[in-house]
């Protein structure tokens, strides 16, 4: 193939946002704080260690504290270890990507984030080896959306966990996921890694009592050789350090105004998330409800709770971890408790980050860096060599499926089939018409106009009529085309949000993730084509 990787730019699977921002338009400047580069790396290293929002020593340690308190129960690498005893000194930083507690993974793109933020975190080291950096994947434990995370798809099959879900995910009992693994066993037959993945599936879920825990053993056994660090920030310890914010917005309610003074600079886009006056949840083990205020008091929504000012701050004081961020106060939470330099991310959570930037401000917290995960496309030699054969580049396979179809049709043909000779050609005859009618009534220049529409359109008709006639001599080769198209991107979509990584996995086996880890390139803007 003659390229194994276009710019994310060129795929056509981005928004307009995305794409402005990596071509760093101008316009987008005001939204974000410095630009994914090494040169912007090194200030950005130098401003948050000069001023990790607070106390950095005492942050340092109830990090340190909560984390090794998290990882007693699993066995982990010695490099992950050593990562958090590294958090406590003040030259190490952090790179965090965030994800959903998705059945066993969820979509594919889940190892791209977390290879994404590793790789990124070798590259600042070999820049700036007087730092260290830690890889860190933030769990949405105290998500509630269940039916987004509910389900992985193995080889066209949705294998789901069908159960009732009520308050944070992190929380949720694994009971009942016996008969889930059950469905994925009877599915995955006899490949050479289905043992080791069965094996996987069973430790994480089948012996771990909460999804939180099994989410972290999973990342652990996949990652841990790497330095990842699994932090779930639905902790006590953790949600004292971010009370003074909480308060903040119970009372001031600055988020709700900072993002409406920043949408209208996006107007031209469409906006990810609109704030709420108040953008926190309250939650319990089975309760994840919105706070409002009302009436002079503070409710939560389809509960009897209602908290005076007084009340609501005291509870603030005395159980912090009662009150969860929503999707725009998690980005300022995660910021405060850790010291980040750069949040990994997808472009839907890039474009929500975008609306935050004077919020930061607003609170004196550094905005880190945003940087577009990486993508990727998986294909076996088998799939490669038959592009080779069919003389694809990786470019034309991206393309929408129509327009494929229509291009190879003219390549595979033995005359052009392109008309714009032709119409060219008539449209310099008819100039000289236009001419002519200028002289006489206006009822001559339209009709001028309407033959010369109706010779165009019979034109346009008949190359139509000549590219359908192609296709049907060339259908083999075609479908040949198409179906392997098709193979890649299912459903036509992109394949890494759609496929579980078991998928190749019980194929590839560790090869799947050793050649993520060399292949991926987290500061290059490219969609790359990895061959198994």
């Amino acid at each position: 193939m003659p390229t194994d990787c276009i710019s994310y730019q060129q795929s056509g699977y981005f928004s307009a946002l995305i794409n402005d921002y990596l071509n760093e338009k101008p316009e987008l400047k005001a939204l974000y704080h410095r630009f994914p580069n090494l040169e912007n790396f090194k200030l950005q290293l130098e401003e948050k260690g000069n001023n990790f929002n607070g106390n950095d020593n005492f942050k340092r340690e109830v990090l340190v504290y909560v984390l090794e308190k998290q990882y007693q129960s699993i066995v982990s690498s010695e490099t992950t270890l050593n990562n958090i005893k590294l958090l406590n000194n003040l030259n190490t930083f952090t790179i965090t990507t965030g994800h959903q507690l998705n059945l066993f993974t969820g979509p594919l793109y889940f190892l791209y984030k977390i290879v994404s933020t590793i790789n990124l975190c070798k590259q600042l080291k070999s820049e700036f080896p007087e730092h260290d950096f830690v890889p860190i994947y933030w769990m949405a434990t105290e998500d509630h959306d269940f039916e987004e995370i509910n389900y992985f798809n193995f080889k066209h099959k949705k294998i789901s966990w069908n159960r009732e879900s009520f308050g944070p995910v992190g929380r949720l009992s694994t009971d009942g996921l016996e008969a889930v693994f059950a469905v994925f066993e009877s599915e995955i037959g006899l490949g050479k890694n289905a043992e080791g993945l069965k094996n996987l599936f069973k430790k994480a879920y089948l012996e771990h009592t909460n999804l939180a825990d099994a989410t972290r053993f999973l990342a652990n056994e996949l990652f841990s050789i790497e330095g990842l660090v699994v932090i779930d920030a639905d902790d006590t310890n953790l949600k004292k350090s971010f009370v003074p914010y909480i308060k903040n917005e119970l009372l001031q309610q600055t988020a709700f105004a900072k993002v409406n003074e920043t949408t209208p600079l996006l107007e031209s886009y469409s906006v990810q998330v609109n704030p709420r006056e108040i953008n926190f949840f309250y939650i319990e083990d089975k309760l994840r409800e919105r706070i409002v205020f009302e009436n002079g008091s503070y409710a939560v929504l389809n509960t009897k709770m209602t908290f005076s000012e007084e009340e609501i701050l005291t509870e603030v004081d005395n159980h912090p971890e009662k009150f969860s961020p929503n999707v725009l106060l998690r980005p300022l939470y995660q910021e405060v408790i850790l010291p980040n330099l750069c949040y990994i991310g997808g472009g839907g959570e890039l474009a929500y980050w975008l609306e935050l930037k004077s919020f930061f401000e607003s609170q004196h917290v550094t905005f880190p860096i945003l940087l577009l995960r990486n993508s990727v496309l998986l294909a076996t030699e088998k799939q490669a060599a038959k592009a080779d054969k069919l003389q694809l580049t990786w470019s034309d396979l991206f393309l929408n499926q129509q327009e494929l179809f229509n291009q190879k049709t003219k390549l595979l043909s033995d005359f052009t089939i392109d008309f714009s000779a032709q119409k060219d050609a008539l449209k310099k005859q008819f100039e000289a018409l236009h001419e002519m009618a200028q002289t006489t009534d206006k009822s001559f220049l339209g009709a001028v106009k309407a033959q010369e529409v109706k010779q165009i359109r019979g034109l346009e008709n008949l190359e139509k009529r000549l590219l359908k006639a192609e296709k049907r001599v060339h259908q083999e080769q075609l479908n040949r085309i198409i179906s392997l198209q098709n193979e890649l991107f299912p459903n036509q979509s992109l394949q890494e949000r759609k496929i579980n990584f078991s998928e190749f996995y019980v194929e590839f086996g560790a090869e799947l993730i050793e050649k993520l880890l060399k292949e991926l390139k987290p500061l290059e803007q490219e969609f790359k084509v990895v061959v198994l």
